[in-house]
């Protein structure tokens, strides 16, 4: 990558006999909100924390701006972290907490003040400035949290769960608000989460974890609609997996047997180098997601269309925006989401559904 920010190189770190960073390689561009995703002990914030210099990595290089920065102490790496606690000084008020830095580093008043004046009206904060951390709600201390961080001007912006604390609402509303203020910024962003949701709605590029390695590195639509292997498919949204056998490759189709019924794929999808390398009798795994089915009039279903099956209904939700369906077909529960269904909706019984050819996943086994 040209404009690589933030580079790691081959970045391994243990404590004791546990390798929680095992041979890591990642670019990061400059300007970009890059999110490390995965579930808890993945490595997520320990890399992040070897990032800031809060962890001395044991093997590997971490680049800022093409310079390695392994020995720099973390207050000389231009690189600010804000923590999921947000650690807001509470004998302090809001102005003494956002200015901190700029006070230990002895900066005149005069940047101290204009820097401060810039950093509230990003954050509209300003009429914080003169309460105590105690006497301000969480979401107004996640903002003052930033602004600490902020105003520091800093080259890496790293975030650790920094929503987490918060209610779901106002999570929602103010990972709007921190995207924005970052694309407004042009800051390269590093963000730590587990939720993937957070993940898909606010990253340029999302790097899954998994036992201390980093199993893809992608688009939010990439990752979510071509994962690159099993874990990547289950750990990112709700999925349904049908194994399978390739019977036949066409110019149109990928054509896959599974038990007593076979399933067209659609062909062009895929990379060309990709479609080279599958073969007749190669075991597949087929990854559906729930949005990707619809269920159909079994009137005007057409037992000659390709990929209608029938099912039985075992049971549903309603989400508000849409009915989740569990189906019982083919030795299978096939999980299938149906958007704006109306008050009525389905409520049981035998059912056709529709797989979209287009948009179904094939990982070989």
């Amino acid at each position: 990558m040209e404009n690589a920010h933030v580079m790691l190189r081959n970045v391994s770190k243990k404590f004791g006999s546990f390798k929680a960073l095992d041979n890591i390689s990642l670019e990061i561009a400059q300007g970009s909100f890059t999110t490390l995703l995965g579930p808890s002990g993945c490595g997520k914030t320990t890399l992040l924390r070897s990032i800031a210099g809060f962890y001395q990595i044991d093997e590997g290089e971490i680049l800022i701006d093409g310079k390695v920065i392994n020995d720099l102490p973390s207050h000389l790496r231009n690189a600010i972290m804000v923590f999921q606690d947000y650690a807001l000084f509470p004998h302090m008020s809001i102005r003494e907490n956002i200015t901190y830095g700029l006070r230990i580093k002895k900066m005149p008043q005069q940047e101290i003040n204009e820097r401060l004046e810039r950093t509230i009206q990003y954050l509209d904060i300003g009429t914080l400035l003169d309460r105590m951390p105690g006497q301000i709600s969480g979401g107004q201390q996640q903002r003052v949290a930033l602004a600490r961080a902020l105003i520091m001007e800093p080259e890496v912006l790293l975030l650790d769960e920094p929503l987490s604390n918060l209610d779901a609402n106002l999570r929602n509303s103010i990972r709007a608000e921190l995207r924005q203020l970052q694309k407004r910024l042009n800051i390269t962003t590093i963000y730590v989460t587990h939720d993937q949701s957070e993940a898909l709605a606010m990253s340029d590029s999302i790097a899954v974890l998994n036992t201390g390695k980093i199993e893809q590195i992608g688009s939010p639509f990439d990752i979510y609609y071509h994962p690159a292997n099993r874990f990547v498919a289950s750990f990112v949204g709700t999925v349904n997996f049908i194994e399978g056998v390739i019977i036949d490759i066409d110019e149109q189709y990928i054509h896959v047997r599974s038990d007593r019924i076979d399933i067209d794929v659609e062909g062009n999808k895929f990379k060309p180098e990709m479609l080279g390398k599958l073969e007749k009798s190669e075991k597949v795994l087929l990854v559906i997601r729930p949005e990707s089915m619809k269920i159909i009039d079994m009137q005007n279903a057409q037992n000659s269309a390709s990929n209608i099956f029938q099912g039985q209904i075992d049971h549903f939700i309603f989400e508000g925006s849409n009915i989740r369906y569990w189906i019982k077909a083919f030795e299978n529960t096939i999980i299938i989401d149906i958007f704006d269904p109306g008050e009525a909706g389905i409520k049981d019984g035998i059912i056709s559904f529709w797989i979209d050819p287009s948009k179904i996943h094939l990982i070989p086994l």
